[in-house]
């Protein structure tokens, strides 16, 4: 892939060897990736919490409610980061096997007794103490390990210098089954990011262009056909409707987006001030806390604090691509290129649909809205680019 610098690597040790004291693991992370990450989630714990403190239906009377859980979700993704980084991707490649297993088993037992009903998406596990996963967030990461597993394996042993046709048809087979069980709960907006991530991982590992355009058309019809046979749920044809037409129904489906709009127009170029936002403290827009956060930093932060955010994220999706383009082994490149694709899409989805550019599809933005699947999730594909980083061998 053009960008992207490939070499014959043999594995050395693991993430956490034993470094000298000047290849250190600390010395080798990336930390304007790390300092990103954990200030896109300090934002957003600030957000939350001015998006439910006077929410007292979602926080039982307790003000801090949220800002504890937000906290909570991030310390255990700071965790997980922690553990995969030691782990090392190179370990976890032989684990793929399980992971995708587990994660197949885990979406499929969503459309058990087990699964729960939010927001129109049937894409929830109930857990004690009122806690609830979303599988789907688990699986973009089993995907891209499980594609780049297939993809890289005779690259990387120096059998070939791109992946054949079996071998993409393979991975492509990899990723439709947990897509297609996604697709029926439905959770139209995780089925877009898979397909996004599988594009994205396609692309770095070199497959022939033939398969990318041919997803592309096969999407297209996939869509078409979706439509014509009536198979999305009436929510997300309103959904889609109101994206058309936003004037359709402003007092109903249209009203999130409406809602969204002029909370992120009040807040001007400063902002109302952090806890001042009208439209924030008068419970006009609807699940602030997840999809919609970004209209909190709008409307209290105005066009300043909203821009920190997108410059965040950019310096998250900077830092990656080169991730990608330094390592020495397709396998992580196309790990990397794949958390990328992940990361850009479903930012770019989330700001986009409370602009009122992108149809609403349910989608947090990274690190910054309430939910702890996503936040952990998020946190491994961090860990996962680290150990990317450490493990490559310093040139000279």
């Amino acid at each position: 892939m053009a960008g992207f610098s490939v070499q014959r690597y043999a594995p050395e040790r693991s993430a956490w060897g034993r470094f000298t004291a000047r290849d250190s693991v600390v010395r080798r992370l990336d930390w304007p990736l790390l300092g990103s990450a954990i200030a896109l989630s300090f934002i957003g714990s600030l957000l939350v919490w001015s998006a439910t403190r006077g929410r007292d239906s979602l926080t039982h009377g307790d003000p801090y409610y949220f800002l504890f859980r937000h906290a909570l979700n991030t310390g255990i993704g700071i965790a997980l980061m922690i553990g995969t980084i030691w782990l090392g991707h190179r370990t976890l490649r032989g684990a793929v096997p399980i992971l995708y297993g587990l994660s197949v088993l885990l979406v499929m037992a969503v459309l058990t007794p087990l699964g729960a009903t939010v927001n129109g998406a049937h894409a929830w596990i109930l857990l004690p103490g009122g806690f609830s996963l979303q599988p789907s967030e688990f699986t973009k990461i089993t995907i891209i390990l499980g594609m780049a597993m297939l993809l890289a394996a005779r690259v990387d042993a120096g059998d070939q210098l791109h992946p054949d046709h079996r071998t993409v048809a393979k991975a492509l087979g990899l990723a439709a089954l947990p897509m297609a069980v996604v697709m029926g709960m439905p959770d139209l907006g995780s089925v877009m990011v898979m397909v996004i991530i599988v594009l994205g991982v396609l692309l770095a590992s070199g497959a022939s262009n033939r398969w990318v355009f041919g997803i592309l058309g096969a999407g297209v019809a996939g869509a078409v056909a979706i439509w014509q046979l009536g198979l999305l749920d009436d929510y997300q044809i309103a959904r889609f409707a109101a994206f058309a037409n936003p004037a359709l129904d402003p007092a109903g489906v249209g009203y999130n987006t409406n809602q969204a709009r002029i909370a992120i127009g009040s807040g001007g170029l400063s902002g109302t001030g952090l806890f001042q936002g009208t439209q924030t403290t008068g419970q006009f827009v609807p699940e602030q806390q997840t999809d919609f956060v970004f209209t909190v930093a709008g409307e209290e932060l105005g066009f300043l604090g909203a821009g920190l955010i997108l410059v965040l994220l950019g310096i998250v999706l900077w830092r990656g691509c080169r991730i990608a383009r330094e390592t020495t082994e397709l396998y992580g490149t196309i790990v990397a290129a794949g958390i990328i694709a992940w990361f850009a899409f479903q930012a770019f989805e989330n700001i986009g649909m409370t602009l009122g550019i992108m149809p609403v599809a349910g989608l947090p933005l990274p690190f910054v809205s309430y939910g702890g699947s996503s936040m952990f999730a998020t946190w491994v594909a961090i860990g996962l680019l680290q150990s990317i980083r450490v493990q490559r061998p310093i040139t000279a």
